[in-house]
């Protein structure tokens, strides 16, 4: 019996893995090692790592950051939207709540491609 070869396309609610995965959370803590002490770092981790996975908007997301964003053609923002055009879903935000802006701990460029999709695409994320 033959399987139909029609692939299901990714809607841009459904662009995204419901958890992050396990070398999100070293990529993490690599990052906020440059912002704090190692161990400080550290226990930031292990709270994302423990927290519930939540939905907010890519432009609120990137208008807390602070940061700007980066063009279409970056290299890593290209990689994610082919991802995204070849159906391979998006991990997750990681995101750490600091003194005068939020840090995206992880997942800048995923940012990026989701907002480039749409501003106001849902972005599930870890958030502390």
């Amino acid at each position: 019996m033959k399987t139909s070869g029609k692939k299901t396309h990714l809607t841009k609610d459904n662009i995204w893995l419901k958890e992050p995965e396990d070398h999100d959370f070293p990529a993490a803590q690599d990052y906020l090692e440059l912002l704090f002490q190692s161990d400080e770092a550290q226990k930031m981790v292990k709270k994302l790592e423990a927290a519930p996975t939540i939905i907010k908007k890519s432009k609120d997301i990137l208008r807390a950051s602070k940061l700007t964003l980066l063009p279409e053609t970056n290299i890593h923002v290209k990689e994610n939207l082919k991802k995204v055009e070849k159906n391979k879903k998006l991990s997750p935000t990681l995101l750490v709540r600091g003194q005068n802006e939020l840090i995206i701990a992880d997942g800048y460029h995923r940012l990026c491609c989701s907002y480039y999709l749409t501003e106001d695409l849902e972005v599930p994320c870890r958030l502390i």
